[in-house]
């Protein structure tokens, strides 16, 4: 089942008196369940890519269907619901409150669904549980190592039990045994039925995504990079 489509997307972006198209004609079905890794060298179109597919920012033209759901014609409040209702994301900075726990960070995104606070909190440990933080409810982002900060970052985003998990470079600022941890938490995620689309620049975590798509210069292509062709799930299933 196609879970997100994209039709002929394009971005431009005005920079003074130029305009940049940052992608160009994008075409792309995710299957509901897939773990589809985005590459592409820095500045490709690989977070533009990202933000438009979750509703971060519009297309300059195009459209984005998710769930059958044409989310761009929707009014920005209803595209908002949309969000938080149906999308997490994961940023490459965590993006976490500082002076909150870990704990009140992962309930943050319940505090709209009109959930008592005692079923929030249930729900905010178990994830947390989930992703490995059983025993740090109440420390706060900066009493936590690169990865804790990591986890409570991805168990904020699944918290709601989105239909799709966005990642943006998740492990770019951990360490290799860090950032493996990392992706073996989204393959689990994954498994238990969250469909996962991830940026990275890294082609160890090839091992572990079901598909790999490849953006230069705005333009999906279905030409590979040589150093990834000892990663098999890297070769199928490209689109120009």
């Amino acid at each position: 089942m196609v879970l997100i489509k994209a039709v002929n997307v394009n971005k431009i972006f005005n920079h003074s008196a130029k305009k940049v198209r940052a992608l160009n004609d994008i075409n792309l079905e995710v299957n509901q369940g897939e773990f589809l890794s985005v590459m592409g060298p820095s500045g490709s179109g690989k977070s533009t890519l990202l933000s438009i597919l979750g509703l971060l920012s519009p297309p300059t033209n195009g459209n984005v269907l998710i769930n059958e759901i044409n989310v761009y014609a929707l009014p920005q409040e209803k595209q908002a619901d949309f969000r938080s209702k149906y999308i997490g994301f994961v940023f490459q900075q965590f993006q976490l409150i500082p002076y909150l726990t870990a704990l009140e960070n992962v309930m943050l995104p319940l505090v709209i669904t009109g959930c008592r606070s005692k079923e929030q909190r249930n729900m905010a440990e178990s994830v947390l549980n989930q992703v490995g933080l059983k025993n740090k409810y109440s420390r706060l982002p900066n009493q936590l190592s690169g990865g804790e900060q990591e986890r409570v970052a991805i168990a904020r985003a699944v918290v709601n039990k989105p239909l799709v998990l966005f990642a943006d470079e998740p492990t770019g600022t951990l360490d290799s045994k860090t950032g493996q941890e990392i992706i073996e938490l989204f393959k689990s995620l994954n498994s238990l039925g969250i469909t996962i689309i991830m940026v990275t620049h890294n082609p160890k975590n090839l091992e572990h995504v079901k598909r790999v798509i490849y953006i230069e210069d705005g333009y999906l292509k279905n030409t590979l990079k040589k150093d990834w062709l000892c990663y098999p799930n890297s070769r199928s299933n490209f689109k120009k």
